[in-house]
């Protein structure tokens, strides 16, 4: 295989405005390479592959295909030149089917009529790519997150790639999923397919990378084999050391409980009951669909249930009520930041200040001018990387974006956090920070109740583990008593008994 780059980024530019993101960036991929993209969100990573996606095209600078200078104006043009893409945030239109999807903008006709045995062919093809067995005529729609993404992933493939860029494709696949991704990965090398691959799991760079380039500011930093150290990669991508990644400080904690939920029960959980007390972070594992995040949308108000209470500080809540949930200090920091956490269009200090709105308005007036100096003062704190709080929050990085659902409720003073997966796609050094306010939370007298699907951060941050199988809680962990395989065993367990954890 030739040592000559398939694919080269020479010296590219790139600005939104006054903001440079990208500034004089050289990127190399090989043909049956996996070149890893690294840095911290907002660092530019987004923005470079999407220039060679054909969505945004630098401001300078040239791209190389096979040697030749090449112009890619729209993701057409990427496509034509076998550039695919799956990014961070997945495309695909849910009321459509999957077959629909994949062959989404090149749909086979026959005597210009749409040829639906072809097009399901097509897509049939795609899922055994990657082993995926699903009907190619179920929507979208009817399919869970991870599906979703190896839907995305089985139509980028279909195109033939020669280069295929895979934005942070692990995210919300279990760890099965995941090694199936990477068979397909090492298949599509032997082909001598290049890719680009980013991750914040730095785990996953010595198993699948060859290389790694490293992003900060904007600016190039250095490209290092895959297999190096990861203190070494964190102190590159951050420009400094970060002495524990999980800085959990235990609080003192209180007798009385914060948080109770007594009996809970909908059409999907069963008979929940546990404690939270003032100090504690208490986490909920689990596999996908174990219903951790039902039960957090239930104790939060976004969703109804059918049997049971919700407490906080010993006074009942109105279930279904996301408003009093909010008024008696619970905080949610929902799974989906896109759908369920933010409202794009809106700019950063006003999705910051959504909690507080109606808390600080006087006579009917918003309190425009104590919102913008909140937001301000926990952007800054949270290091958010932005040009202006005014900008729309859409145009941050998706890890921007989570900081800032996540500074709403610290904003808001919400004594019960509810974390769902607080820490998907943020890096390291965003991590550190988003636990650190975690332990201020608990260190005032506040609590957390944090679903996490990284158990690494289930044990590395809470003081009790709650596991959950089949929409009911099999078991609980002490910190001294939890390990990975105690957690997964409990996560498998077929729950057919009470639950006794709670009160007991």
């Amino acid at each position: 295989m030739s040592n000559e780059p398939l694919l080269v980024l020479d010296k590219v530019c790139k600005s939104f405005g006054r903001i440079q993101v990208i500034n004089n960036v050289t990127v190399e991929v090989h043909a049956g390479k996996v070149s890893v993209l690294l840095g911290e969100n907002g660092a530019g990573k987004s923005t470079l592959i999407k220039m060679i996606a054909g969505v945004h095209p630098p401001d300078g600078g040239r791209i190389l295909l096979d040697g030749e200078q090449v112009k890619i104006p729209d993701t057409k043009a990427s496509e034509a030149l076998g550039i695919a893409t799956i990014h961070q945030e997945l495309n695909l239109v849910p009321s459509m089917t999957i077959a629909e999807n994949i062959t989404l903008g090149r749909v086979p006709r026959r005597f210009g009529i749409i040829n639906r045995k072809e097009m399901r062919r097509i897509a049939c093809a795609a899922l055994d790519l990657i082993g995926l067995q699903l009907h190619v005529d179920t929507k979208v729609s009817e399919l869970g997150l991870a599906q979703q993404q190896l839907v995305e992933i089985a139509k980028a493939l279909s195109l033939d790639a020669r280069v295929l860029i895979l934005d942070e494709p692990t995210a919300a696949l279990t760890t099965a999923e995941i090694h199936q991704l990477f068979e397909v990965v090492r298949g599509l090398k032997a082909k001598g397919v290049g890719m680009v691959f980013i991750s914040h799991h730095l785990d996953e760079i010595a198993e699948i990378g060859d290389f790694v380039n490293v992003l900060r500011d904007g600016q190039f930093i250095a490209t290092v084999p895959a297999d190096t150290d990861e203190n070494e990669l964190v102190r590159l991508m951050v420009g400094r050391e970060i002495d524990e990644q999980f800085p959990r400080v235990r609080s003192e904690v209180a007798d009385t409980a914060l948080l109770s939920v007594k009996g809970l029960g909908t059409s999907m959980l069963s008979d929940i009951n546990f404690e939270v007390r003032p100090g504690e972070v208490v986490a909920l594992a689990g596999l996908m669909g174990a219903g951790r995040t039902e039960l957090i949308r239930c104790i939060a108000g976004a969703d109804a249930y059918q049997t049971g209470s919700v407490s906080v500080a010993g006074s009942r809540l109105a279930g279904n009520d996301v408003a009093a949930a909010t008024r008696a200090g619970i905080g949610h920091v929902p799974e989906d930041r896109k759908t369920q956490g933010l409202v794009l269009d809106a700019s950063v200090a006003e999705n910051i200040g959504f909690a507080t709105m109606a808390s600080t308005s006087r006579f009917g007036l918003v309190d425009q001018k104590g919102q913008r100096e909140r937001a301000e003062n926990v952007a800054e704190r949270l290091r958010i990387r932005m040009g202006s709080i005014d900008q729309p929050i859409r145009s941050l990085s998706g890890g921007n974006q989570q900081k800032a659902v996540f500074g709403r409720w610290f904003t808001a003073g919400s004594k019960v956090l509810l974390l769902d997966e607080p820490t998907r796609g943020v890096d390291v050094g965003a991590k550190v920070e988003i636990y650190e306010l975690i332990n201020e939370i608990t260190s005032s007298g506040g609590c957390v109740l944090m679903a996490s699907s990284e158990l690494p951060e289930v044990l590395g941050m809470s003081d009790r583990v709650l596991v959950m199988s089949q929409g009911r809680i099999a078991g609980e962990l002490e910190t001294g008593e939890a390990t990975q395989d105690a957690i997964m065993q409990l996560a498998v367990s077929n729950v057919h008994r009470e639950n006794e954890v709670g009160n007991n």
